[in-house]
């Protein structure tokens, strides 16, 4: 084979070669995207906000980030936050949700409303399917979460904590909602008063599981003692 044969052949090769890694980048950056959403945007602290002061546009800004690992309870909108006081330091770099913020009518050094926390508790804020009229602070709810379903298997329910109580409750407008969630119905952004272990537990959940969904209790319910219960499409 002639020296000059030899180098086209090879150069076509490389051709041929280098088109299949592109296309296998953009399919492996194609199903990374699905996996972890598209970039949308979050309002950050721009500089630190004391408590007790009023947001300034000028002290937020924006951030891009895989929907998958938005921080739930926030929002790419920073009107929502302008003209709200902090309810606590707020340092600069901080994602911004509903429960760092009172509303435009609190006043300067006030608490934060709602329930005090106790010794040992903690506040959990996340992003579920709710019922507004229903879920609001003071009321108690039980906590439902839908794991990604396995290839192998069908999808599950499991019924994670019980009778917690809400803080705080703010409803969310379709385009506040995280993307990536399919289940129909209105969603709300909640301020729950759990353990530190229930914490560190809804802070994994919801970077993992598919949907969850707040179950509104009546009035003087404290029935416990279901947690863990697993239901799957096909049990009646």
């Amino acid at each position: 084979m002639s020296r000059r044969r030899r180098a086209l052949l090879l150069g076509g090769l490389a051709l041929v070669l280098g088109g299949l890694a592109a296309f296998n980048v953009a399919g492996r950056e194609a199903a990374l995207e699905r996996r972890v959403g598209g970039l949308v945007g979050i309002v950050v602290a721009h500089e630190p906000i004391a408590a007790g002061t009023r947001v300034r546009e000028r002290a937020l800004a924006i951030r891009r980030v895989p929907a998958r690992f938005a921080p739930r309870g926030t929002t790419g909108d920073p009107q929502a936050f302008v003209g709200q006081r902090a309810a606590v330091d707020i340092p600069a770099g901080s994602d911004l949700t509903a429960g760092l913020v009172a509303g435009p009518g609190a006043r300067a050094g006030a608490p934060p409303s709602g329930p005090a926390v106790r010794p040992g508790e903690r506040v959990a804020e996340l992003v579920a399917l709710a019922s507004p009229q229903l879920v609001t602070a003071g009321s108690h709810v039980d906590v439902l979460v839908t794991p990604e379903p396995r290839s192998d298997g069908p999808g599950e329910a499991i019924l994670a904590l019980e009778d917690v109580e809400v803080i705080a409750a703010t409803p969310l407008a379709a385009v506040d909602a995280p993307a990536g969630k399919d289940a129909p119905g209105p969603r709300i952004a909640a301020s729950l008063r759990v353990t530190l272990r229930q914490a560190v537990y809804l802070a994994a959940v919801q970077d993992f599981a598919r949907e969850l969904r707040l179950l509104p209790r009546t009035a003087g319910d404290r029935g416990r003692g279901r947690a863990g219960l697993r239901m799957a499409p096909d049990v009646p």
